[in-house]
Formats: structure tokens, sequence, C-alpha cells
């Protein structure tokens, strides 16, 4: 999967916005390549960790399949950890199999972005 700088520029802008909080969202696409960033609510509203309601999910799985596009990685922010997946990201994960997971990390003031593949407990960084 080839994801474009712009949606990487996006995504990092997003987790800005949001901060102290964490953020979250899908970057949609096809054909191997993201074309659009959709922004989700965090509605735990935490800097420790991202919640999502059900019919957020739905509404924007909707307008992703309506645009012709597919989820083709998840991401979220983490505000005080480094970029790497927790214990409940990896728990979450199990809903998505095999979608990569694109963590933005703002522990440090600079932004550092990192995605990674969950396979159960399995993490491998891409």
């Amino acid at each position: 999967m080839d994801f474009a700088p712009e949606h990487i520029e996006e995504i990092v802008a997003h987790a800005r916005a949001e901060a102290p909080n964490e953020c979250c969202g899908l970057l949609a696409g096809r054909d191997g390549r993201s074309e659009r960033v959709f922004r989700m609510d965090n509605a735990a509203r935490s800097p420790l960790r991202f919640e999502v309601e059900p019919l957020d999910v739905m509404r924007t799985l909707e307008a992703i399949d309506g645009a012709g596009l597919e989820p083709v990685a998840l991401y979220h922010s983490h505000t005080r950890t480094a970029p790497y997946p927790s214990q409940t990201d990896v728990t979450y994960a199990e809903a998505w199999p095999g979608t990569p997971w694109i963590i933005v990390g703002l522990a440090d003031g600079d932004a550092q972005v990192r995605t990674y593949r969950i396979d159960g407990a399995h993490v491998t960084e891409l």
C-alpha cells in the first residue's frame, strides 16, 4: 500500500488539532494507493485512548463505500507515548485483520509516524 505524503500530513494535522486527546480515523483508497482521509470522533475524548461509536464507524464505512473506495488503514495518535501499538490497540485490531495501523506519536513535540500490521499478538512495523 502506498500512502500519499499529503494524506500522512493530514493525519498529523488531525493529531495536532485533537491534542492533548488522541485522534482517530480511516484512510481510504483503491488500487494500492491512498486517496482520502476520513476523520472520526474520539468518543472517549482522552489523551490515553480512543473510542469510536459504532454508528460513526458505520457512517464512515458507508461514506468510503459511496466514494468507490475501501479502507486501507486505520490511524490514531499517541499523545503521551511512542507510536507503538498498545495492548488496547492490539485487542482492537482483531476486528480489522490485515489492515495496517498508522500511529502518530506526539510525546516529544515532534510528530513521529509509524505503520504496523497487527496479527493477533504479533506486531510488525511496515
